[in-house]
């Protein structure tokens, strides 16, 4: 249980980190820029730590999946992003193929 605690982590500090890339204005802003560097940090070792025990295929999967469904909320919420049909439906298809990988895959580790 303690590793999906670990990808949690490092789903949520790569999504912080990947806000903040839009506010640092290309390395210009010091606090944004460093939030970027910190946040990849730890989502980074977060997810190494993530592999000692659940394969990378199933982890980079839910990292990168769940990591573009929070960044488009955070996008939605924070700096105005619309979304249209097709992308709500790609979202979708992105939570269920996790949701798929987990449930059914004889390869994730449960």
């Amino acid at each position: 249980m303690k590793n999906w605690l670990f990808l949690f982590i490092a789903i949520i500090s790569e999504t912080t980190a990947t806000s903040a890339l839009k506010s640092s204005e290309g390395f210009t802003r010091l606090w944004p820029s460093l939030l970027v560097i910190v946040g990849y940090g730890i989502a980074f070792y977060f997810l190494s730590l993530t592999l000692r025990t659940i394969p990378v295929g199933i982890a980079y999967a839910i990292w990168s999946g769940l990591g573009v469904v929070l960044i488009t909320l955070v996008a939605w919420m924070m700096f105005g992003q619309q979304l249209d049909v097709p992308a709500i439906i790609g979202i979708a298809l992105i939570v269920a193929g996790v949701i798929v990988m987990n449930v059914f895959s004889k390869v994730s580790a449960h």
